[in-house]
């Protein structure tokens, strides 16, 4: 095959290098990756259980929490069988289509979890803004706003592999990620990628900027009501419900404002920057989001150490799970 490029007959297969470029297996960043996939895995799911099983927890601020723990799994079981078969295993090989498809699935499940931060924000709004008709306006459009998010993150992606699988590709089919990332595969083509990098970087505003806008806006009229707000711990009790949102906000966007910036601008910097930005991307938000909701809120907190426990000390003990139930039907 020529060293300039591939036509499309012949696709090329890309090699994840992982961390680093000499190919060998890094077996020592995999048990605190593992251990941050575990989190992330053991997080979510117990989020989504807990939401479902305890009817209490069906105000729209859970639901659309477990959303973004379904977003978050999603994203969490499409990174794992590659990272995993590289650091462990040494299995560097991806097909072209099979980095395609992990690609569009990355990208979108990131879009959906933005938007669903947005109707988060949207959420805290409604609740500290107008508490009264809180489930009468947010309860007909859960659904929507949910299908919406998907939508858009399905759609504003889709054009991506047809815009890679157009593209000739050179000798060198190494990626220094251990998973497929757009701005990653466009850099191995040997042709004029203008299309594409101008794509993803409208991808970029029309998504992320816009829907960090459509958050700061919420936050800055939540801001003016909590402000007019005549008591202290009134105050303080309004600015505390959005505590574990900001947190989630932050834990998101700012890895995603490094992978950009490093991806885009930070070429004479080590090649090994833009592969620990786009880890701290997607493996972080998902494993830090659901400890930051149970830490964060009391009834997720409660939930969870009643789902935990309380079937223990009932086998063990009727009468203290009677008085557990008590505790917990108080609090």
């Amino acid at each position: 095959m020529s060293s300039i490029e591939m036509n499309n007959s012949s696709l090329p297969s890309f090699i994840l290098m992982g961390f680093f470029e000499t190919g060998a297996t890094n077996t020592w960043m995999a048990f605190p990756l593992f251990t941050l996939y575990f989190l992330s895995i053991l997080g979510n799911s117990l989020i989504l259980i807990i939401i479902k099983t305890y009817s209490h927890l069906g105000d729209p601020m859970y639901i659309f929490l477990s959303m973004l723990a379904t977003a978050d799994l999603g994203t969490t079981l499409s990174t794992l069988p590659s990272m995993m078969s590289v650091l462990l295993f040494g299995f560097r090989n991806i097909n072209f289509y099979a980095c395609l498809t992990q690609m569009f699935i990355i990208h979108s499940l990131s879009s959906t979890g933005s938007a669903i931060l947005v109707a988060m924000a949207f959420d805290r709004y409604i609740a500290i803004c107008n508490p009264l008709r809180y489930a009468s306006i947010l309860q007909p459009l859960i659904a929507k706003i949910g299908l919406a998010a998907l939508t858009r993150g399905l759609c504003i992606h889709f054009p991506i592999p047809f815009l890679l699988k157009r593209l000739p590709y050179c000798d060198n089919h190494k990626l220094y990620h251990a998973f497929c990332f757009h701005p990653d595969v466009m850099k191995l083509a040997c042709a004029d990628t203008t299309i594409n990098s101008t794509y993803g970087l409208v991808l970029v505003l029309c998504t992320f900027l816009v829907d960090s806008i459509c958050i700061l806006c919420s936050y800055l009229m939540i801001l003016k009501t909590v402000l007019s707000i005549a008591s202290k711990e009134e105050c303080l009790r309004a600015f505390s419900t959005c505590v574990s949102h900001i947190c989630a906000v932050l834990v998101f966007y700012i890895p995603l404002i490094g992978l950009t910036v490093a991806h885009r601008y930070a070429q004479k910097a080590s090649p090994l920057l833009p592969v620990l930005m786009g880890l701290a991307y997607l493996g972080i938000p998902p494993a830090v989001n659901p400890i930051i909701y149970s830490m964060k809120t009391k009834q997720i907190r409660n939930a969870l150490h009643k789902h935990l426990f309380l079937e223990v000390i009932r086998k063990s003990n009727v009468q203290h799970a009677a008085v557990v139930e008590h505790i917990y039907a108080r609090s």
